[in-house]
Parts: C-alpha cells; structure tokens; sequence
C-alpha cells in the first residue's frame, strides 16, 4: 500500500519538506515559499486563549445506562426507560491553576458531563464537592482573580486566597472540604462527582422537582497528603491525566453511579434553609439519594486538542424535562460558560465534532448563519428567517421544563433567609463528622497556608469563620496558626 502525499493546507503536493527555498545555497530565504510561510504562520497559530478557570483537563468518553425508573420525576427522553443508554464525554479539571498546572494540587476538581441525548445534548457542569465558595456570581470574578496568580509577583499569594475569604463567610463550608482529605484527589477516577447546584425536574403531568446530582465513584474514594501530591506532582504533573488515560487503555474503564436528591417544588419556600444556595448541601435525612443510572467512560480521545480543549459545557444546555432552579449562581453561569466558549471557540463552537448533537435525528436545526468558522451549509433554499413559508424548522410550544414563580420589586437583594440560614452551621457539622486523624490533617493544611497571611486582621476575620463553625475547630486552627507563626 503506497503511502500518502504530504499536501499543503490547499492540497498542493509538497516536494521538499526537509529545505527551505532560498536565493541560492546558503542565500536569504524566499518569501514566494508558500509551504514555508503556511507552516510558519500555522504554528503561530495553534494555541486558543485556555479556560481562565478550568483551564488543565483531561477527558474521555464512555455511555450512561439507566438503571432505575425516574419517569416519575422527569420526561427528559435519555431518562425515559431501564437499560436506555446514552453516549457522553466527561472532562475533569483543576479549576486554579493554568493549562500547564500539575494534576496533584490542592484544589477543586471540575465534573463536566455532556449527554448526546436524541433531544439536544444536556450538559451537566459540576465539580468534586457538592458546594462551592460563594452563593453570588457577581463575587465570582472578584473571588478567582483572588485564588489565581497576583499580577506583581506572579503566584498564588495566601494574602489573596485568605483575604478573599476572611470577607466571604460563606466560603468556611467549602474551605473545610477543600483542606480535608478530599482536597487532593488521588486519581479522578477515585473521587465523586456532583451537580453542586439545584435544579428542577419535571414530569410528563407537569409536576415539578429540585434535584441535586451525586455521581459516586465505583472505584472508591482515594485521596492524596500534601507531601504525597507535592512528590507526586514534581515526578508527573500529567498524574492524573496518565491514569485516566492507562486505565482506559487497559481496559479498566472508570465508571460512576448517579444518584439524585428529589424535593418537591412546594418544599422549597419553607425548607429550614435556603435549598439553592450552593454553599449548603441537602441532608440525606430529609432528601434521600435515589438511583438513577451508570456512568461508565470506555474510550479516550484522539487528540487531545480537539475533544478535550475544545470541549465547549453549558449549563444552558437543557434538555425537555430539565431546568434551572433560581440559584443565584447557577443563573450566573447559564450565561458565563456559553460566552466563555463564544470568546475563546467562536460563535460556531457547536459545530465542532466533540459538541456537535450528534444524536439529533438530522443535526441541530435553527437559523443561526455565518460567524467565523462556518460550516453549517443548509442548502441554496434554506432561509436565514422565522418563520417563513419554505418548511424551515418550527418552534414546538412546548417548554422544556415547568416556569418558575417569582414576586416582589427589581433590585440588588440579598439572598431570602429561611428561618434556619448560617454560613457556618454545615461547615461545623462536617469537621465533627471527621475521624480525628482527619480533623489533624485539616487543621494543619489550614494553618499552612493561613499562617503565611501577612495581615494579623486578615487571620482573625478567618479564625473568626472556623470558631463560629464549631468551638473546637476554631481552637485547634487558631493554635496551629499562632505556633506556626511563632516559629
């Protein structure tokens, strides 16, 4: 079998690839070398600005099974059976640190699932944790510019990390989950994923559900010490991203079992605290976990560029049978992560094969037209309007999820307080939960990064958090700390 030209971006063949032309031996080089300049000008080209959160990924693909009927809680099509299977791609990421971040960090991991459902692909972007550190995304910018590097010196400064949350009560949950065990997961196939924030299901009667998604992992959790991630990530800062990839590759495909928390609509106005703010979880003495399905990943990409850097989630993304819930921070990013892929993809991001709808009988059908990179060619009679009268696509009146009732006056309010609503209350209910070996580990990854805090006041606002969670916790940290900056 004779072996391919090698062709120019045109399709020219190339006859030298090894020489450059120039004005004879040993000249100045040509400028009419058309494959010189192309290559040139290609490989100055081949970086797209990186995800300013979320930027270092790993991906692969693999299917959801169901496993148990949910038809009375959901329509959405990709749920409607047992043993219905739909195929998905998951990207894992850190969410700090730059393209070139190592794996083994202490930090959280993003849970990225993109369902290629026959109704629109639904995309469920969550991460390791089932809260996060703020309930507002208009702290969001504000809180991330805190946590990535200082743009003096150039690294991640723990005056910034802890004067960020000294400010932001809220964050205690998620700062006692993040220096916990869990902090550093070993691999991400030995850790949880989570929907984090509340949405709404609603069945074929119209009846309506918050939901919140647990994906627990089938092969156990397995988490890594601060000394153990520093060695590991300076001998392969691509750790996890090398055992994502060798496991499928051996056949040990990584799988997850989804469960989901159900509370009826009408629940939500008087539950003891406010079910959609992020920095709380549903206890599973009121809401317990139902099964759902299977999540198993079976194939790694081809490359990693196009199917995982361009993999382009949206929370948006929604599918019949599925909605938002009014959670601040959910509403924010319906908005933030389609104009981050707009920006960073082009406006015809979704005509890329890694999140195309590829399972849409026919493709995706609208009247979206022209943009940088267009390639959705709909033929010399499709027009480019709504409606018209040449059998171009129609809307179906049917909403993809029940409406949500709102009242009262426009204005910045703060988020409503339910009769039981405390920044700290859960933070201080998961340090007792914690062994005591744990409670040693997280107080000392607290108290090394909060020690290094020039500001005495920036430390006591922080102290301040952990005592108000639980009173030993507060003790113990606030020990820690003054012994370490004794020293």
């Amino acid at each position: 079998m004779s072996q391919r030209v090698l062709t120019t971006e045109s399709g020219a063949p190339v006859a030298d690839n090894q020489n450059s032309a120039s004005a004879g031996i040993g000249g100045p080089l040509l400028i009419q070398d058309q494959h010189l300049l192309e290559k040139l000008a290609r490989f100055n080209r081949e970086r797209i600005p990186e995800r300013v959160v979320h930027a270092r990924g790993s991906g692969a693909y693999g299917h959801f099974e169901v496993t148990d009927d949910v038809t009375g809680y959901t329509h959405a099509g990709f749920l409607s059976s047992v043993g219905k299977r739909t195929e998905v791609f998951l990207r894992f990421s850190t969410v700090a640190d730059s393209l070139g971040g190592a794996d083994a960090v202490r930090d959280p991991r993003g849970f990225a699932v993109k369902f290629y459902t026959e109704e629109g692909n639904y995309d469920l972007v969550g991460n390791n944790t089932p809260v996060f550190f703020i309930k507002d995304p208009i702290k969001f910018p504000d809180f991330i510019h805190s946590q990535k590097r200082d743009p003096f010196s150039g690294r991640q400064e723990p005056d910034n990390v802890w004067d960020f949350w000294a400010h932001s009560p809220e964050a205690t949950h998620q700062v006692t989950w993040l220096m916990g065990d869990r902090g550093i997961p070993a691999s991400y196939r030995h850790m949880d994923g989570f929907g984090s924030h509340t949405y709404q299901w609603t069945n074929s009667k119209g009846e309506s559900f918050f939901v919140k998604y647990h994906f627990k992992t089938d092969q156990g959790i397995r988490c890594l010490t601060a000394d153990e991630a520093a060695k590991l990530a300076g001998e392969d800062p691509t750790s996890h991203q090398t055992d994502l990839v060798q496991a499928i590759e051996r056949g040990v495909y990584p799988s997850w079992t989804l469960h989901v928390q159900l509370m009826p609509v009408a629940e939500a106005a008087n539950y003891r605290f406010n079910p959609f703010d992020v920095t709380k979880v549903w206890p599973h003495a009121d809401y317990p976990l139902k099964r759902v399905g299977r999540l198993v990943l079976d194939r790694n990409p081809d490359n990693v560029f196009a199917e995982v850097e361009q993999a382009a989630f949206s929370p948006n993304n929604f599918v019949p049978g599925i909605g938002p819930s009014p959670d601040k921070m959910l509403q924010g990013r319906l908005f933030a992560y389609a104009d981050a892929h707009r920006y960073r993809l082009g406006v015809n991001h979704t005509q890329l094969a890694v999140n195309a709808p590829k399972a849409v009988p026919g493709g995706a059908a609208n009247y979206g037209r022209d943009g940088f990179m267009a390639s959705n060619s709909q033929g010399r009679d499709a027009k480019n309007y709504e409606p018209n009268s040449y059998d171009g696509p129609v809307e179906t009146g049917r909403p993809l999820a029940a409406p949500l009732a709102v009242s009262g006056h426009t204005g910045t309010h703060a988020a409503p307080q339910h009769t039981k609503d405390d920044d700290f209350f859960q933070a201080g209910e998961l340090f007792r939960l914690m062994s005591e070996d744990e409670k040693v580990r997280l107080i000392a990854n607290i108290a090394g990064g909060l020690s290094q805090v020039s500001r005495s006041d920036v430390v006591e606002k922080n102290l301040a958090h952990f005592h108000a969670a639980d009173t030993e916790y507060g003790k113990r940290v606030e020990e820690a700390v003054r012994a370490l900056r004794e020293d």
